[in-house]
């Protein structure tokens, strides 16, 4: 019994890969049913690997050397010789067991007979077994005819019809098949009888069920139109009569084939089906032609092209060379006829992305060119999960896996996109390849350069007559396009005909809809569309004599310019990828061991160099295990033999590109570049098509017995096994390859030693590389017996836990930075984009755990669904009255800081966070809501404790979950739990950050002194409050109301509060000590210190105060010092400095503790602008925090200033008036020094005299901190300390020993201050309100 693996993932590449968070589950995949263990068709699970022939490398001899095929969609297995096809199979009705209902592809007994599905059998295969390749029956039976097999009569149509498929084996090798469906007439007359017996039977049946009410049941019978019966009635003509109807059968001829020559396999079996249908038999038996096929035919070398004959003619393939883009033979033609150009690059972009992907269509080899065509497009990355592009009926419940996937479901024609029941839509998209028509998943980020990558594509189909939006549901221009052949044109041209201007071609193509959307689009970008080109066909037809015909060589030549065209996309966005890949330090075996905790590539530096509009796509595609291996693949094969090839070619396009455009690597433009590489690429293919390299052996008579080899017309025969079973004993090819092969295994040899590591060890390497938590990438073909699905279920269950792990620890490494800089990664810092890209990734696995085992889908978020079922559950127990508080945490368990005992805490409440994400009219989709709960649950940080909370109901979750579901495994659920808890250790704003329209309900608390009478305030105080998102504006408090609640528009993370009064009534003097303001939605707090009077005649007679806030973090209770992550930068204290200059209010520093405070001031606002724009903190707390420059030059005025005497405050404010003033004469006595100095203190006076007239009542410390911020912002200050240090009135006002009248010191500073000037520093509208200058 061996099992069988569907073709799944493109064929690893060779070297080390890391294939996601699934260890091993590819055995756990059912095996196939087979018939007869007791009367019923199950079979039982098979243990993993069981019964399987390794696949050792076979030692290589000369008779078979390794023609494993490097230059194209995977090889053959270790030793295979260079034959083109390895099997050929028959598969049809086995008249020995009969018709078998085939139970798996669906309910089948609502159907007619003829329209049932019954189990097809491999009739015969020659040869029985290669070694290389061993032959899977139960995958080839089941990919052959993946609907079993289907009865007609001659009332239907019977056309012969194509596919190819793909067998994946468990060492992910490849191997191919291609085949042939036809009808012959049914001759067994056991078989036909038995069709009538069914026949009966269901008519019996039908007439039980679908008896109609009594009245009027002749009329109905007799008209057979009765209402809602009528198709039935209809189904029921449709029958068959074994006296009067021909009984056909599908029967498929199938070639196994090492690698992907779809024409040349399509043609030969074509023609061997053409050789039994026709009148003439053919001019040699079938076995000659079979036997030539699997014998004689060798696959071409890379690079070169072959010829080898058919039945009726010459078959040519050809091969691409290493320097060349694999071996790729669909037709891309055909995808984008039926999807449009817009709905591949779409699709394209959710392939990179690693999204799940289901192509439905009613033709098989629809599904396959697809597929195969996204996954060549890919180029150099390859996909890495599971891939099925032909799902058999059997496989159904593989949907439900949560990992991506890329699978073909066959449609039946008949039902709707609407009857799919799929488990899970959260990411996914969901292709309809029949009916034009792409399902996306949402926030799908644009691929860069979008719209100029459509056009480029798009000129190359309009050269080849192809519109760019699809063929299906073309408007009457595409049609007329196509009439008027865009190559006539240009042959018009060169006639002379037509003006060589580009405008007409482009006049031509303005009829095109695709085109005149895109123009749209692109004028608003600034590029001009008159330059769009119609490709003139470069191939020289009169030089060179193609040998195949023209439609063929048409396809070879779009094929590969579109492949160029998305190659030269990777190319160009990755021209400098090596300069980020971190090497690893230490041994290669080290590096194993922990290749999850590395990090192979710098992704943030690398993201840092990369246009703004490219950010989305590419933060979240070097998150993608495609991007992790092939990286892992570069650190693994440094040096050029070792490489894999698929690398080698990308690497040699690179250097060109380098070479070609020699641009500084930190001048990243999105200047979109078009391919230059087509001609090139077209030539290569255009001379191997020209002069064929090898010519096979013809087909010949074989050694057989008298009377072989008759045949029936329209049967295709058994045929004589004996012949075909083993091939000529020597081949001429075999022997000639075999000393280049030798060469090549010595060198590896040499290479090898030359590492250090024997071929063995590295096998071992690469093997574990794949395995590192690597997907299932394979589910085998079998029954769905309970148990296999849990083995199945457990697997995925161990995959999900070992992903959130990586996850987590993924996004707090970045989050935090420390650990990774232990790790050697320098300092690391996350930016906006790539957090929002992992906190999506986070919303998808949580999607994907919620749709694990679903016992009914509602709605496309499983997540949103379960939380909408509790909240209901609440519902019901708290109209029952047995509500019970758990679902809210009251002050016991608060966890906002104690504010003041005045401001209640908010209460912790799942079904309050919901409500507020539901209140959001913005967000429309489940999807959208689900995600958004999420971000705020961890702004929160409450997503574990919700999840908690929500999964605490047990009976809910049993009935949504099946048992195997991820939710219903305790363990691993508490584990998964523990790793979300993790999250609160950082403070993310991932909710406050995206939803920036949404408005929020804000709680402000004012706290007055409680010794200075309060109570007495006669004033009417106002407030407006300010957020790196907007302002409130002005809003008047209520006379003696401290707190109250306003709504506005999120104001982001909270900078500054504005408060004062109107100075009216008889007590017009109010000493605030704190603001405090919280976001009801996220429970962020801010505390905005004050500490001082607002009044006229006190402390510095300020009526409005501008005061910087900290956001409060959750665990400080009464400590009000800083305790923060690194995120914010530290905040004033909640004493407030009294900025007055009197002897005893403040420690006195010293000149060096001055300097250094000046230096971290300014080092910080340098910091800032260095950062990412995203990602930089408030600038308003740099310069009016307790540490902001502010404060810092406020030290340096006031050291070494004269004590005035006893009770009477002097201010910084009164000495700069005082030298505003004997500037202001000097300039009036026309005493002027030299015109530099003169500019300084015309500008200083002008600043002093603007703040002076402002009309807000800021006081003497608000118009110090005004005059700092506008001259950091004008780039002034250095001057106006020069120019004070210069000025008689400091001598008067300062010490001796004051730092002002140092001169080294006051030098230092202005050096210190002048590295200000090099930024562009934009100050928040609350500190400038009222000032214009």
């Amino acid at each position: 019994m061996r099992s069988i693996a569907v073709s799944l993932p493109s064929p690893p590449p060779p070297c080390g890969n890391s294939w996601g968070p699934y260890p091993q589950c590819r055995a756990a995949l059912p095996a196939p049913l087979r018939h007869g263990e007791s009367g019923r068709s199950w079979r039982r699970w098979r243990s993993p690997g069981a019964c399987r022939r390794p696949a050792a490398p076979h030692p290589v001899s000369p008779a078979h050397p390794s023609g494993s095929s490097m230059s194209g969609g995977g090889g053959g297995g270790s030793s295979a010789p260079g034959r083109f096809a390895d099997y050929f199979v028959i598969c049809g009705l086995d008249t020995e067991t009969g018709l078998e209902p085939d139970e798996l592809s669906g309910e089948n007994f609502e159907q007619t007979p003829l329209r049932r599905t019954f189990k097809s059998k491999v009739l015969a295969r020659y040869p029985e077994n290669v070694e290389w390749n061993p032959f899977d029956q139960d995958a080839v039976g089941m990919l052959c005819m993946p609907k079993g097999l289907a009865f007609k009569t001659q009332a239907d149509s019977r056309e012969p019809q194509f596919h190819s498929f793909i067998i994946t084996r468990e060492d992910g090798s490849r191997t191919f098949g291609f085949s042939l469906t036809f009808f012959e007439e049914v001759t067994s007359k056991q078989i036909c009888s038995a069709m009538q017996t069914l026949y009966h039977m269901h008519n019996a049946e039908y007439d039980i069920f679908h008896t109609p009410p009594t009245n009027d049941k002749d009329s109905c019978s007799s008209t057979g139109d009765c209402n809602g019966t009528s198709v039935s009635k209809l189904q029921r003509f449709n029958s068959y009569d074994i006296s009067r109807d021909t009984l056909y059968v599908s029967k498929c001829i199938c070639l196994i084939a090492p690698m992907s020559f779809m024409k040349a396999c399509k043609k030969v079996l074509e023609q061997l089906h053409q050789a039994v249908t026709s009148p003439q038999p053919p001019p040699l038996p079938l076995e000659s032609y079979i036997y030539n096929i699997l014998y004689e035919v060798p696959l071409p070398p890379a690079g070169r092209s072959l010829k080898f004959s058919g039945v009726y003619g010459p078959i040519i393939c050809q091969r691409p060379s290493t320097n060349e883009l694999p071996l790729f033979d669909f037709p891309v033609k055909e995808v984008f006829e039926l999807l449009g150009v817009e709905n591949v690059v779409q699709l394209f972009t959710c392939a990179l992305l690693e999204f799940q992907i289901l192509l439905y269509s009613q033709h098989y080899q629809r599904l396959m060119t697809v597929a195969e065509t996204i996954t060549a497009l890919m180029f150099p990355f390859q996909w890495q999960h599971v891939y099925v592009p032909i799902l058999p009926a059997s496989l159904l419940h593989f949907l439900d896996a949560p990992v991506p996937y890329l699978m073909g479901l066959h449609s039946n024609g008949l039902d709707d996109r609407s009857k799919l029941e799929l488990p899970q839509e959260a990411n996914l998209c969901f292709v309809d390849v029949d009916n034009h028509f792409i399902e996306l998943p949402e926030d799908l980020p644009q691929f860069p350069n979008k719209l100029e990558f459509i056009q480029e594509i798009s000129e190359i189909l309009m050269a080849f007559g192809i519109p760019p939006e699809g063929n299906l549901h073309c408007s009457e221009s595409a049609s007329k396009m196509k009439s008027l052949r865009a190559c006539d044109i240009v042959s018009d041209k060169r006639n002379g005909n037509i003006a060589g201007s580009p405008l007409n071609s482009y006049e031509l193509l303005k009829e095109n809809e695709t085109i005149a959307r895109l123009q749209a689009l692109v004028k608003r970008t600034g590029v001009s569309l008159e330059k769009l080109e119609v490709r003139e066909e470069t191939s020289s037809k009169k030089d060179l004599k193609i040998q195949c015909d023209e439609e063929e060589f048409k396809i070879y030549q779009l094929n590969i310019q579109i492949r160029e065209v998305f190659a030269n996309r990777f190319t160009q966005m990755f021209a400098d990828y090596e300069v980020f890949v971190i090497q690893p330090s230490q041994d290669k075996e080290s590096w194993f061991t922990n290749r999850e905790q590395m990090q192979n590539f710098d992704k943030a530096s690398f993201l840092s160099d990369q246009p703004e509009p490219y950010l989305p796509f590419l933060s979240r595609f070097l998150e993608t295990q495609m991007f992790a291996s092939f990286i892992d693949n570069k650190i693994m094969c440094h040096d050029d033999d070792d490489k894999d090839p698929v690398l080698r070619v990308f690497d040699s396009r690179v250097d060109k590109i380098r070479l070609l455009n020699v641009r500084t690597p930190t001048l990243r433009t999105s200047m979109y570049q078009k391919c230059t590489t087509i001609d090139e690429a077209e030539k290569a293919i255009e001379l191997r098509l020209a002069k064929i390299d090898h010519t096979a052996v013809h087909p010949h008579l074989l050694d057989m017995k008298i009377g072989q080899g008759k045949y029936e017309l329209g049967f295709f025969p058994k045929l004589q096994s004996d012949v075909l079973s083993t091939g000529p004993a020597s081949n001429k090819w075999t022997k000639r390859n075999a000393p280049a092969q030798w060469r090549r295994k010595d060198r590896q040899k040499q290479h090898t030693e030359h590492l250090r590591l024997d071929n063995d060890q590295r096998e071992k390497y690469i093997q574990e590389a794949r395995n590192l938590g690597s997907t299932i990438r394979q589910p085998k073909l079998s029954n769905l017996s309970p148990s296999v699905i849990a083995q199945t279920n457990c697997k995925f269950v161990e995959g999900l836990l070992k992903e959130c792990r990586n996850k987590t620890k993924r996004m707090l490494v970045e989050k935090m930075g420390r650990e990774a800089v232990e790790l050697g990664h320098g300092e690391v810092n996350i930016t906006g984009v790539e957090e929002n890209t992992l906190i999506a990734s986070l919303c998808d696995l949580l999607e994907r755990i919620w749709s694990h085992g679903l016992q009914v889908k509602q709605g496309k978020s499983a997540l949103w669904s379960h939380l909408l079922h509790y909240l209901e559950n609440r519902q019901k127990k708290t109209t029952s009255g047995s509500f019970s508080s758990s679902g809210i945490l009251l002050d016991s368990e608060r966890r906002k800081s104690d504010a003041s005992p005045a401001m209640s805490p908010l209460r912790i409440s799942l079904i309050q966070d919901m409500r507020h994400i539901q209140n959001i009219s913005e967000i429309k989709t489940d999807v959208g809501k689900a995600r958004a709960w999420v971000r705020l649950s961890m702004e929160k940080k409450l997503l574990s404790r919700h999840l908690k909370q929500l999964l605490s109901d047990h009976e809910l979750t049993k009935k949504l979950y099946k048992r195997y579901a991820f939710l219903r495994c305790d363990d691993e659920k508490e584990q998964f739990l523990y790793h979300l808890l993790s999250f609160n250790a950082v403070d993310y704003f991932c909710f406050t950050n995206v939803f920036t329209t949404v408005l929020i309900p804000y709680h402000i608390l004012i706290v007055p002194s409680k010794k200075l009478g309060g109570s007495m305030f006669t004033a009417n105080p106002w407030i407006c409050i300010s957020g790196e998102l907007g302002e409130t504006g002005v809003l008047q408090i209520p006379r003696n109301i401290l707190e109250m609640t306003f709504e506005c528009q999120n104001l982001g993370k909270l900078t500054t509060v504005q408060i004062g009064h109107d100075n009216s009534g008889l007590y017009a003097k109010w000493l605030v000590e704190y603001v405090m303001v919280r976001n009801e939605i996220t429970g962020h707090t801010y505390k905005f210190p004050c500490g001082r009077w607002l009044g006229k005649g006190m402390d510095d007679g300020s009526l409005e105060r501008i005061l910087v806030g900290e956001l409060l973090t959750s665990h400080t209770e009464v400590d009000e010092r800083q305790c923060r992550t690194p995120p914010l930068q530290q905040s004033p204290s909640m004493i407030r400095r009294l900025v007055t200059i009197s002897p005893n209010n403040k420690p006195k520093l010293n000149t060096g503790q001055i300097q250094e405070a000046i230096g971290e001031a300014v080092n910080g606002i340098v910091k800032h602008f260095h950062k990412p724009e995203k990602e930089r903190g408030s600038l308003t707390l740099l310069l009016c925090g307790e540490s902001g420059l502010v404060s810092a030059l406020e030290q340096v005025f006031q050291h070494g200033f004269k004590s005035p005497r006893l009770f009477k405050n002097v201010f910084i404010w009164d000495f700069l008036e005082k030298a505003q003033t004997y500037y202001e004469t000097l300039e009036q006595n026309e005493v002027v020094p030299e015109e530099n100095w003169q500019t300084r203190a015309r500008n200083f006076c002008r600043f002093m005299t603007a703040i002076n007239n402002t009309p807000r009542n800021i006081g003497k410390d608000g118009k110090f901190q005004m005059l700092v911020c506008l001259g950091a912002r004008d780039h002034l200050l250095h001057h106006w300390i020069a120019l004070l240090a210069d000025c008689p009135i400091t001598a008067q006002m300062y010490e001796d020993i004051a730092l002002f009248k140092d001169h080294t010191l006051v030098n230092s500073l202005i050096r210190v201050l002048q590295t200000l000037q090099e930024f562009n520093i934009t100050l928040e509208a609350s500190l400038v309100k009222g000032i214009d200058i």
